[in-house]
């Protein structure tokens, strides 16, 4: 039986159209997923959208319209990004729907039989925006006269009857957790989150009645849940909470929460201390991985810099837009972004490396055999040499996307190719064609193998451009994860299968710039 791996990203705000930040997070996810799928785990991959809050009701007000129907419209569009980024979800989930109510619910309830919830009253700054609450020791003050929360994002004075969170009571069990270099990751994130903790908890306020959109606290008239408590819920939901058979038995904990840094508080501290409240299981890794900024900027609205991640996939490619956010970007730390440099890294490593190789290689088997493949060729030294080259360097780029390095482990992957174009251009099987006609076709049925290897290898990130590129070649769609890597009869069954090669198309084309982004 495979081994269950449970991945989920932070499910986004929909209060706005999804932005690129949105898309990398998805992106990065969804690589995730796919490697570990590749690897043979039996994967459950969750994304979706936090509905509820107060945030939601003010711009459902703002725009005249009820939250609700705010909510279906923008989650619409988020839903619609990850299906056009090739994002292989297994669920979108919606906090409306009638089942994270129930779970959400059923841990409300959980927390409250352990003698973790108290009815008092709130007073303190809150951030609207991020739907969070601060200390006045975390605020810093505006150039306006406003106060300003750690993310630069105005507060509020809030005063009213909540139900309260014994959090407090969580801080030793807390800083053990953040003792565990496994728990949270990258360091840096974790090195914050043990000094806040360490600086003391405070109980936390988890309803509010200013509102009523939201998830309404059981037995406790005009309460709806504090958007977190709802939120963070959703990996359960997924799962089948509060059932405890099922799903829930088979992917509980979760394997890896993937987040933005700016909530790493709400997934490292609060939501493990619901969950030891609750007496469930802890998740087992959560990753907050750093912002991607837009020429240098981080996007917003005010300074009109936000891009529509669907709109750049439709100009560039989903393919490429993937692979540069892969490959640009040293994951856990912030990133830029610019059209110029996905064209200059896109055409620089998918079109003139890998995709010149692969054609010029694939055009010369249909050109000069006919597409025939002969398994019996003799293989030599340098043959053996750049087949065990490829694979010492797949092996070392999947043990880089282990760590989620997958930048560092796209570069083993490129120095891959790199190592294909430069045996090439070493046997010029293009001369050999007359001087040497049984030494081009070993050379090229060698180029055939290796390029069939890359394909699978790089498929996690480019995973449209990589089964093209395999169905040319005749790899069969049950034949494509990592196990067939190892399978040293694939090339003759193919071989022997009677598989001609076909006149090959290309799988990854130089990108222009547009002309609104040349000089």
């Amino acid at each position: 039986m495979a081994e269950p791996f449970y991945i989920t990203t932070a499910i986004s705000y929909p209060n706005g159209r999804p932005h690129i930040g949105h898309a990398y997070e998805a992106i990065a996810a969804d690589v995730i997923a796919r490697f570990q799928r590749a690897k043979g785990r039996d994967v459950r991959f969750q994304t979706g959208t936090d509905e509820h809050g107060l945030k939601m009701a003010r711009k459902a007000e703002e725009q005249g319209k009820t939250a609700r129907e705010l909510a279906d419209e923008m989650s619409g569009y988020f839903k619609a990004m990850c299906d056009a980024l090739d994002v292989s979800y297994d669920r979108f989930i919606r906090t409306v729907e009638p089942d994270h109510h129930h779970a959400s619910q059923a841990i409300w309830q959980a927390m409250e039989a352990s003698g973790d919830l108290y009815l008092d009253r709130y007073e303190g700054w809150y951030s609207v925006r991020d739907e969070a609450y601060y200390d006045e020791s975390e605020l810093t003050d505006g150039a306006d006269g406003e106060k300003l929360s750690p993310q630069g994002t105005p507060v509020e004075w809030t005063r009213e009857e909540s139900w309260f969170f014994r959090l407090s009571n969580y801080q030793d069990k807390l800083l053990a957790l953040l003792d565990d270099d496994a728990f949270l990751r990258p360091e840096s994130r974790r090195n914050e989150m043990k000094a806040f903790v360490s600086g003391g908890l405070r109980d936390l306020s988890i309803s509010r009645t200013s509102f009523d959109w939201g998830v309404p606290v059981p037995g406790s008239d005009g309460h709806v849940m504090y958007v977190w408590v709802d939120a963070l819920t959703n990996y359960l939901t997924g799962l089948g909470y509060p059932r405890m058979d099922g799903d829930m038995a088979k992917y509980w904990p979760a394997d890896l929460h993937l987040i933005g840094k700016d909530i790493v508080r709400f997934h490292s501290v609060y939501w493990p201390a619901f969950l030891m409240s609750a007496g469930l299981p802890l998740p087992k890794q959560v990753f907050g991985h750093g912002f991607l900024l837009n020429r240098g900027e981080k996007e917003s609205k005010s300074v009109g810099n936000v891009t529509d991640p669907v709109l750049l996939a439709e100009t560039f490619g989903v393919d490429a837009l993937r692979y540069f956010l892969m490959r640009e970007v040293a994951f856990g730390q912030d990133g830029s972004y610019s059209p110029e440099a996905i064209v200059t890294r896109a055409n620089a490593e998918l079109a003139n490396s890998f995709g010149n190789l692969a054609q010029r290689s694939l055009s010369m088997i249909y050109k000069n055999l006919d597409g025939k493949l002969n398994a019996g060729y003799a293989r030599h030294a340098d043959d053996i040499a750049l087949a065990d080259e490829v694979a010492g360097r797949i092996a070392a780029m999947k043990n880089r996307f282990e760590t989620l390095a997958f930048s560092d482990g796209l570069e083993e992957w490129m120095r891959a190719v790199f190592a294909c174009n430069a045996y090439v251009d070493e046997q010029a099987p293009w001369a050999l064609k007359k001087s040497d006609p049984a030494r081009m076709e070993a050379v090229l049925m060698t180029l055939l193998r290796c390029t069939r290897d890359l394909a699978i290898a790089v498929r996690p990130v480019v995973p449209a451009g990589s089964d093209r590129m395999l169905d040319q070649i005749g790899v069969p769609k049950d034949a494509r994860d990592y196990a067939a890597l190892s399978d040293e009869n694939w090339f003759a069954a193919l071989a022997q299968s009677g598989f001609v090669l076909g006149k090959p198309e290309g799988i990854f084309p130089r990108l222009d710039l547009p002309e609104s982004e040349a000089a």
